[in-house]
């Protein structure tokens, strides 16, 4: 028995106006995965805790079995856990974002900040600027200062480790959630270890907002990497063995480090793609192939597509129905049909782990659709996936934990 799950980042979302009052589900082509749901149970599942503001961390955990309301202490050390990064006693892990703040004659608190990824910048330019910015002398000082050390990551996506941090109280403000918003409000407040992140904020900008690539940057029409914002703090995390709680072995495929690292804390490997972004553009097919490698040997395998929710990010409303459409052509179709060619049963559960707002481009912690399709049984929802359609069948989960039991047929 074979066993698949396929996540869509932030695919499902509310209607949207322009579209008709219709959603990206609904009006994307997708008839490889409508024809799984038709065929399949369809039903709608809450997988992020109201305690908890929506978003991937508490969602992909719960989608993998681990209660965040238990074992959630923060995103930054589940994605430093990609790294391989080790966070000792007193240690804070946090992201460091690559953002752009908008030109213009204001004070620092009165700029908006524009893009909480540089305008999806690349990894090459993204490090080449981090790299120069800590070893830059304003910033390199206070960087001693605060014990504080920087991590390159992924295109816009690098992580901080500060050393005997105090985080207690600490209010840090994921940018997605902001955009087009002015940045003073949105500043790390709430204990001194916020100051220092301030400082450094702020210590950045004036390092970058001219430096050489953005000047170029801007000349060609992209958008500057002209600041850092540090969020999703945390200190170190231990999740359950996910091999020891359900049975069953197997890996993840991810270019995203928050899900690489939740996978690697819970006994699952997580190989990194060549060519992999998060974002459209990223290979598709690899990561298909990669997917079809892994379920050759290993009766489980997970696949994350983070296409949809950096679109929506991005308000690119065509890329995020694109992005489903190629969930649905170049990853679900071509791995459902390897699966049929094994001659073996199998099991797939398809869902978004959590909604990503046309609206506001942040994120939204109503249900979402999933779908759970088994090849030796037909139990014919009859219906297209979709929201609507997920909440109109009464198949409710109203915590995101149990889905993996479901799909291992527990």
């Amino acid at each position: 028995m074979k066993y698949l799950l396929i996540i869509g980042d932030g695919m499902a979302d509310d209607p949207v106006p322009e579209l008709g009052g219709k959603t990206p589900l609904e009006t994307a082509e997708k008839p490889i995965i409508d024809q799984l749901s038709r065929r399949g149970q369809l039903g709608s599942v809450v997988n992020c805790p109201k305690e908890f503001e929506p978003g991937s961390a508490t969602a992909i955990m719960s989608i993998f079995g681990a209660d965040p309301l238990r074992y959630y202490h923060g995103r930054g050390p589940l994605e430093a856990a990609a790294q391989g990064i080790a966070l000792a006693d007193g240690d804070m892990a946090c992201r460091c974002n690559m953002v752009t703040l908008e030109d213009a004659d204001k004070p620092y608190d009165e700029r908006r900040i524009l893009s909480h990824s540089a305008g999806s910048i690349d990894g090459e330019t993204a490090d080449e600027l981090i790299s120069q910015l800590w070893a830059s002398p304003e910033f390199a000082a206070l960087a001693r200062e605060y014990d504080i050390e920087i991590n390159p990551g992924s295109s816009f996506r690098h992580f901080a480790v500060m050393h005997h941090a105090d985080i207690d109280g600490i209010r840090l403000i994921p940018p997605h959630d902001h955009l087009g918003e002015v940045i003073g409000p949105l500043a790390p407040s709430g204990c001194a270890v916020a100051g220092k992140l301030d400082a450094l904020q702020r210590a950045a900008f004036r390092f970058l907002d001219q430096h050489p690539l953005n000047v170029i940057r801007r000349a060609n029409g992209l958008l500057p990497a002209n600041s850092i914002w540090f969020w999703a703090e945390g200190t170190a995390a231990i999740l359950p063995d996910f091999a020891e709680k359900y049975g069953h072995s197997g890996e993840v495929v991810s270019a995203v480090p928050l899900v690489r690292g939740i996978a690697r804390l819970s006994g699952l490997p997580a190989p990194l793609v060549e060519g992999v972004t998060g974002e459209i553009d990223t290979n598709w097919d690899g990561k298909c192939q990669k997917t079809i490698e892994i379920l050759s040997r290993c009766d489980f395998a997970a696949l994350h597509i983070e296409a949809p929710d950096e679109c929506t990010h991005n308000g690119d409303t065509p890329g995020k129905i694109q992005s489903i459409q190629w969930l649905s052509s170049r990853e679900t179709g071509p791995i459902l049909d390897w699966l049929r060619s094994c001659g073996e049963d199998f099991r797939i559960l398809l869902l978004s782990d959590h909604k990503t707002l046309t609206s506001n481009r942040a994120h939204g912690g109503d249900p979402v659709p999933f779908l759970l399709y088994d090849s030796r049984e037909q139990t014919c929802s009859g219906l297209d996936y979709t929201e609507a359609n997920g909440l109109k069948t009464g198949l409710f989960v109203p915590q995101g934990t149990a889905l993996m039991d479901m799909l291992f047929d527990a």
